[in-house]
């Protein structure tokens, strides 16, 4: 039986903390009962056999373990409030004491509740792809590992037989070729049914030609596609002057991190050992003969189920002039040997932020570029191997197989999950949750700015933030800061016999630090870095799946985290940069109010979508003594949410809403429980009881009778995105957030 090992380190990994919050699974064959084992089989059968209707794992194997292994006491009875009856204290009261000793039971020893981020289909196929010209695809995944693999891409094969970008996508050229070439490179048979019901979805759609050009550049790697069919990502970028608008510095960490190791391995123009099965690879996926592919014309075709952001003329050009003129001159000597230079510090670039992050890099999908640009670089390096070390910190295993996650999101949910539990006024009851809680969150921030001459590796400052994952990772977010800043501090004034010693306020300030070093000149605050490009660059976007994907912007959630954050701060730390603070906090409440839809709501980035956001700007606003009464963006919000509520007293957002940047519901106005916790929130903080308590009524009788026999909640729909056309599973999400509404309608609602 696989299980989850919590904060153990191992052989080539380094940690600053003592690897708290390191996460990763096990393959154990003596473990379990044979009752247990069964157990899991039939909840890997019951998947199976509902893929299609069910398309997100409810996390299963670890709940299973860690309710084992838990010593949380009974649980009591559920209640249920019937259309025609009162919402009582006594069933709000009890449906959160079930759902807290659930939540309890599978918080790790560590404090952080482990959970499931993953959902994208084109996370784990480079991976696999990597690791096969390497050399290392037997050693780093071991025969049930590649059980695993194949059980996950099986799960999540589509009815007509491609795969989507993400599981609960429509299938794409990107994500059937790369899952298509997984199966074959793990030793899936051509015959199978599976394979060739993608083989023919791929052939039909008109081959790997028409594939985006992230996929292009691993096929080309792989050695089915040839480079010459790739847009130029030449090397050289980084040797370009600052002041230069196309500067790596100015780019989205994320992108500037993608592309890195990307204009390495296309300067070398590296590939891969062309084995049988590569020569059967180039006969199985094209429709024309390999050898009679137009490249040139293949390097902007890209197949219609994919094309989300179609190139603008310009952008084309500019590919065209690199392509045909530029590459070919950096090729010769004596520009060739601005070439090399340029590979040269490309590859600093990578050793760089692999010592940074300990090899976690900033995440999955950089985190296998770098990899095979340090193979390339030299096969026997220690920085190699230090990456396959660090390659199980993103393995997940549930009962759809086995997953590559995101990076992580232990201190993003742990922070939710504190303010959720301290808003239940039941904090006598959880005192050992909140109290190992808290040791995790202290434990995880920052200490310090990245190593060395960090600005000259275009980084930013980091002491003091919290990121999204662990420490070790590194990489701050502003939302991610705020949140602990919050719940640090909501801590500090609570009884330390109940939740241990408070925080330094030191490191308070520090916190400050980076997120009023991260305000955007129009107020609002961005993820990971300072806004430092000019917005029509996007014009440039070069991912055709993605938007937005190319520089750092501002984002509403972010914003109101920071907001919130600053806010609270204020009124403990009133003389601490005050004017500062003060000045911020203005400027991001009229960011929010700026940007607020005519509607009502706000579009989210990072979740689905205007219920989410709408969340995060009436919060900000409620904390900077904003009402119902006084605040015509609160009541335009309240009015939106009410105008969404569906005939079952919930909400339902589907992630096209996202996609297609206007509000849709979920299929069937089926409801979500966390986004109805999401919209009771909003309203429950905006003041909508105080005018018409009846919507949150309804909302709140919704999560009373879904709540499940063991004081769980229900895995439903993904409710996270992102690069507006992506979703992201957040499997505590179910938890944290119908608590947290129950919690604020208890306190301030019944107990009004």
């Amino acid at each position: 039986m696989w299980k989850l090992k919590i904060a153990e380190g191992g052989a080539l990994l380094s940690s600053v903390n003592n690897h708290v919050g390191r996460q990763h699974w096990e393959f154990d064959p003596d473990a379990g009962t044979p009752e247990e084992r069964a157990q899991v089989d039939q909840l890997r059968h019951n998947f199976t056999k509902n893929r299609f209707q069910i398309k997100q794992s409810a996390d299963l194997l670890m709940r299973m373990q860690f309710r084992k292994e838990s010593l949380s006491g009974p649980i009591p009875a559920a209640i249920q409030v019937s259309e025609i009856e009162d919402i009582t204290e006594e069933a709000v009261s009890t449906t959160l004491r079930r759902a807290l000793i659930f939540f309890s039971s599978i918080q790790a020893h560590d404090g952080h509740w482990p959970a499931e981020s993953a959902g994208p289909l084109f996370f784990l196929p480079p991976l696999v792809i990597a690791l096969y010209v390497t050399g290392a695809l037997n050693t780093v995944l071991g025969t049930q590992h590649q059980i695993e693999v194949i059980r996950y891409i099986y799960n999540h094969q589509n009815e007509d037989g491609g795969w989507g970008l993400h599981i609960e996508g429509h299938s794409t050229m990107f994500g059937s070729v790369l899952n298509y070439i997984a199966l074959r490179l793990l030793g899936q048979p051509l015959h199978t049914n599976a394979v060739a019901k993608g083989r023919q979805w791929i052939l039909e759609h008109g081959g790997a030609i028409a594939i985006p050009s992230w996929g292009k550049f691993w096929l080309a790697v792989l050695g089915v596609y040839d480079w010459d069919g790739c847009n130029p990502m030449p090397p050289e970028f980084w040797l370009l002057p600052n002041i230069f608008p196309f500067h790596p510095s100015k780019m989205l960490c994320y992108c500037r991190l993608v592309y890195m190791p990307m204009s390495y391995l296309y300067g070398k123009r590296f590939v891969g050992s062309i084995t049988s099965l590569v020569q059967s690879l180039r006969e199985e996926l094209y429709t024309n003969s390999y050898h009679q592919i137009d490249w040139n014309k293949a390097r902007n075709t890209v197949a219609k189920p994919d094309l989300y952001y179609p190139h603008p003329l310009v952008q084309d050009m500019l590919w065209g002039f690199l392509h045909h003129l530029a590459e070919p001159l950096l090729k010769r000597w004596p520009l060739s040997l601005l070439r090399d230079k340029a590979l040269q510090v490309a590859m600093n670039h990578v050793h760089y932020e692999d010592q940074a992050s300990r090899y976690l890099s900033i995440g999955c999908v950089e985190k296998v570029l770098c990899l095979i640009a340090t193979w390339v670089e030299d096969p026997n390096s220690e920085a190699f191997k230090l990456h396959l070390a660090r390659i199980p910190d993103y393995f997940w295993i549930a009962e759809d197989g086995l997953k590559f996650q995101s990076f992580g999101c232990q201190m993003w949910d742990a922070g939710f999950a504190v303010q959720a539990i301290m808003s239940c006024n039941l904090n006598e009851e959880n005192g050992p949750m909140l109290r190992k809680a808290h040791e995790f969150i202290k434990a995880s921030q920052v200490q310090d700015d990245p190593n060395g001459n960090f600005k000259d590796m275009h980084r930013h400052i980091s002491k003091g933030a919290w990121t999204f994952s662990i420490q070790d990772h590194g990489w701050q977010v502003s939302d991610c800061t705020a949140e602990g800043l919050k719940s640090t501090l909501l801590f500090s004034q609570m009884s330390t016999e109940l939740v241990g010693e408070k925080m330094e306020t030191q490191r308070f300030y520090d916190a400050v630090n980076v997120i009023l070093s991260l305000q955007s000149s129009n107020g609002g605050f961005p993820a990971w870095e300072p806004q430092r490009a000019f917005r029509w660059l996007e014009k440039f976007n070069p991912t055709e799946f993605f938007e937005d994907t190319l520089i750092e912007r501002e984002y509403v959630e972010c914003t109101g985290s920071a907001v919130q954050g600053l806010a609270l701060f204020r009124k403990l730390y009133p003389t601490h940069r005050r004017k500062e603070i003060d000045a911020a906090i203005s400027r991001g409440i009229h960011y929010i109010q700026d940007t607020q839809n005519p509607d009502g709501s706000w579009y989210g980035c990072w979740g689905i979508c205007y219920t989410y956001a709408t969340w995060f700007a009436v919060e900000a606003l409620t904390a900077c003594r904003n009402n119902y009464n006084n605040s015509l963006a609160l009541r335009k919000a309240c009015e939106f949410l009410v105008s969404k509520q569906l005939p079952n007293g919930g909400w339902g957002e589907s992630y096209l809403s996202s996609q297609n940047k206007v509000y849709t519901n979920i299929e069937g106005n089926r409801a979500n429980l966390v986004q109805t916790a999401w919209a009771l929130l909003s309203l429950i903080s905006a003041g909508q009881a105080e005018i018409d308590p009846t919507p949150i009524h309804r909302g709140i009788r919704l999560l009373i009778n879904e709540q499940m026999e063991d004081g769980d909640f229900p895995q439903q729909e993904i409710t996270g995105v992102f690069m507006r056309n992506c979703t992201l599973n957040y499997s505590s999400y179910r938890n944290i957030f119908p608590i947290w509404a129950l919690g604020e309608y208890r306190r301030r609602v019944l107990f009004a």
